[in-house]
């Protein structure tokens, strides 16, 4: 059965560290989950995210969706067997997808109709379909169907997205109680645009749902990086305490810091996995571009205090040939690094809570993160 325990707080911030008990393991918070849009965090194999400490990983409703389609995955009894993967999964409602493809949508209070970005087909997501869905890729954690704005929107607007997405859970949450079973979870997703006043009330509505989790959406949609935050600091106290906090589609790796002294839990981006795929790799120090011409007889590993494979096995001037002649070793390399990177910050963060010594943690993150001579 779906269960989550905090087992350290900050004193000094409202970090915490706990465990997430899933169907398919347990999940040590603060964590971060790579993205895996398509059943597949993209240039790794399950094993090799295995061997980066991944504990979760998310894979995106709409496009799944869409392809291979759940005909496909009910084949395989859901997303797990189908790719391999033994460890946790968690999966979006489709709402940020429907948004980003604003042009090719319509929202109505009964959901929202779309065009296939893939073939022009026509399709009709319902917040039950969206339940129906889930389930049939059989995700440990599925999130509820919501209407994510982009930045600026004007309050009304903002209002009718929010009180869409309220109307959205409840109905979720009486399709989720029909159909899904008590060792999965249902979160429920908090607009509100980056108003304050609209963002209580969208979270107020929620928890007196009595969601098993519960997510700060809608941020990251063009807003400065101080609102963003600012945001998220407001919302995250107004989420139970005894329950995990989700801040989607978040972020840089000073981002997870911060928002983990918010008092947030989880975490997903695909910063790691792009970034890596145009040659930006993550150091303690900094981001590395690894195509810049002075690594070109770079004898030294990309960072010699990762363990990762790739920080092991190869020199900068070897990675930076792989990328500026784009062979597709150097996307496979560079996303191994990203991330192990990630991983080892939540790692860290969870040791330094349990231990703490968040609150120094924090600062020597900050003092390291200098440009190399």
């Amino acid at each position: 059965m779906f269960s989550f325990k905090v087992t350290a707080t900050c004193s000094d911030t409202r970090a915490r560290a706990g465990k997430m008990t899933t169907a398919h393991g347990v999940v040590d918070t603060p964590i971060f989950m790579p993205v895996g849009t398509l059943a597949t965090v993209k240039a790794l194999s399950p094993e090799d995210l295995a061997a980066c400490g991944v504990q979760i990983i998310l894979g995106n409703t709409y496009h799944l969706y869409l392809r291979p389609g759940c005909t496909v995955v009910d084949l395989f009894s859901g997303l797990h067997q189908f790719m391999g993967w033994d460890r946790a999964i968690l999966t979006d409602s489709g709402g940020f997808q429907i948004f980003s493809l604003a042009g090719l949508t319509k929202i109505t209070d009964e959901g929202a109709r779309f065009q296939s970005h893939i073939d022009g087909s026509r399709h009709h997501i319902t917040p039950e379909a969206a339940v129906d869905i889930q389930q049939c890729l059989g995700s440990d954690i599925a999130m509820c169907l919501d209407q994510c704005l982009a930045y600026p929107a004007g309050e009304t607007e903002t209002e009718t997205a929010m009180e869409r997405t309220t109307l959205w859970a409840k109905r979720c949450l009486s399709r989720w109680r029909q159909i899904a079973d008590d060792d999965r979870a249902l979160f429920g997703i908090v607009q509100g645009g980056m108003m304050k006043n609209l963002r209580k009330r969208s979270a107020e509505a929620l928890v007196d749902l009595g969601f098993p989790g519960y997510a700060v959406g809608g941020l990251s949609v063009g807003e400065p990086k101080d609102l963003m935050l600012e945001m998220a600091d407001f919302t995250l106290p107004l989420l139970p305490s005894d329950r995990p906090r989700y801040v989607m589609g978040v972020g840089t790796p000073e981002d997870l810091v911060e928002l983990t002294a918010m008092g947030a839990d989880m975490f997903d981006c695909v910063l790691p996995t792009r970034n890596a795929r145009n040659g930006q790799l993550f150091t303690d120090r900094g981001p590395v571009n690894i195509s810049n011409a002075r690594f070109r007889e770079d004898r030294r590993p990309l960072d010699e205090h990762c363990t990762c494979y790739t920080c092991r096995t190869y020199s900068r001037a070897y990675l930076r040939h792989l990328y500026t002649s784009k062979e597709l070793l150097a996307y496979r390399l560079n996303t191994l690094h990203n991330i192990h990177y990630f991983l080892s910050l939540a790692r860290s963060m969870r040791q330094a809570i349990t231990e703490g010594r968040f609150a120094s943690f924090r600062k020597e993150f900050y003092r390291r993160r200098r440009p190399e001579n």
